[in-house]
């Protein structure tokens, strides 16, 4: 018998057994990211610090807090409130830090690309996508909280753990086949979900980002009347805003053109947990191994999470703590059903040839 597979683990294990490290370590640090930004943007923050990348000129927040005091103490109103400062420089430390991870992730794939199975081009893939996701929270500030950049960085962060998680499956070698035919006949629909929850998310931060979640405050769908008030030329506009202010803080968009992003939010809520449990329950109606039965209950219990979170974001007035949980809840969802698609796409291993 050949001791090829035997020789391919024991490389592979010295190989990848940092990167498997550091790669656990960054999805964590990610998810933290993430909730921070969200925290920062839920919070009113996001102008905190006018300009980038220190804060007002500091790039220690201590020092920044006591010149917007000292500014605002001499002219009262001059700067936003100093507190707004904290949350936007706490969430730039950790992104600056949260790229310095993958720069290293990808240094560490570059470095053994000879290996076999050394996954090159997803580390250097993320590593474009965090430079991306370093100009646009750059723009994010310069541009005044722009809609569609604020989208797009949200969009931005979502796709990075999304990968990172791609990328610790794959050094993990997670999982392994199972021959599970019924499961691995709903990819199709298990397509059809994730493109409802991409399309979700990203109604989600376009409500955020034009300040909509607050819009209507009653359920199923809207106020009464609210059919009268559907304008989706202006609800959909992602440049060429007509306003006069010098941001876009708060927003800027008429209140039948936000109406109708909310309205379109909801609509996208009831689509995504119609699909997603569809999926769900077949999963867990049709596995006959416990990996698939567990995505499968992870999903539904994930989507009916989100679910009740949306709903407690409207009943409670979107109190900040439920809307960062929604907001990571989506992240949770997001990539439990994409480990599910990978995990109905892998196939069976070739046998290595006696010798």
């Amino acid at each position: 018998m050949s001791d090829t597979p035997h020789r391919s683990m024991a490389g592979m294990t010295g190989a990848f057994i940092w990167q498997r490290r550091l790669v656990i370590i960054t999805i964590l640090l990610a998810a933290g990211v993430i909730m921070l930004g969200a925290w920062t943007r839920l919070s009113d923050a996001g102008l905190g610090c006018p300009d980038w990348p220190g804060c007002y000129g500091h790039m220690d927040v201590r020092k920044a807090i006591d010149y917007v005091n000292s500014k605002n103490e001499v002219q009262p109103g001059t700067y936003r409130e100093a507190h707004k400062t904290v949350p936007e420089m706490v969430h730039r430390y950790f992104a600056s830090l949260l790229g310095l991870m993958i720069l290293i992730i990808a240094a560490l794939a570059w470095k053994n690309r000879r290996q076999s199975d050394q996954p090159v081009a997803l580390p250097l893939a993320l590593l474009v996508l965090v430079i991306c996701q370093g100009i646009l929270g750059k723009w994010t500030v310069t541009m005044g909280l722009h809609p569609t950049i604020v989208m797009l960085h949200l969009l931005g962060g979502f796709t990075t753990i999304t990968l990172l998680c791609w990328l610790a499956a794959k050094l993990f070698r997670w999982p392994n086949f199972r021959n599970d035919c019924d499961v691995r006949s709903l990819k199709p629909l298990g397509i059809t979900a994730l493109a409802i929850v991409i399309l979700q998310i990203a109604l989600g931060g376009w409500t955020t980002a034009n300040y909509a979640a607050v819009v209507c405050t009653e359920l199923p769908i809207c106020e009464e009347g609210w059919t009268t008030h559907i304008n989706f030329v202006d609800a959909f506009t992602f440049f060429g805003h007509d306003h006069d202010g010098e941001d876009f803080e708060f927003g800027v968009l008429e209140n039948d053109a936000r109406t109708t992003i909310h309205v379109m939010h909801r609509f996208g809520a009831i689509a995504t947990l119609l699909v997603v449990g569809l999926l769900a329950f077949r999963v867990v109606r049709r596995a006959r191994c416990a990996l698939y039965r567990n995505l499968g209950l992870t999903l539904g219990a994930v989507v009916l999470a989100q679910f009740a979170l949306g709903v407690s974001n409207v009943v409670f007035r979107v109190p900040l703590n439920v809307a960062v949980a929604h907001n990571f809840g989506a992240v949770v969802l997001l990539v439990t059903l994409v480990l599910f698609l990978r995990a109905i796409s892998i196939q069976p291993e070739r046998r290595q040839p006696d010798v």
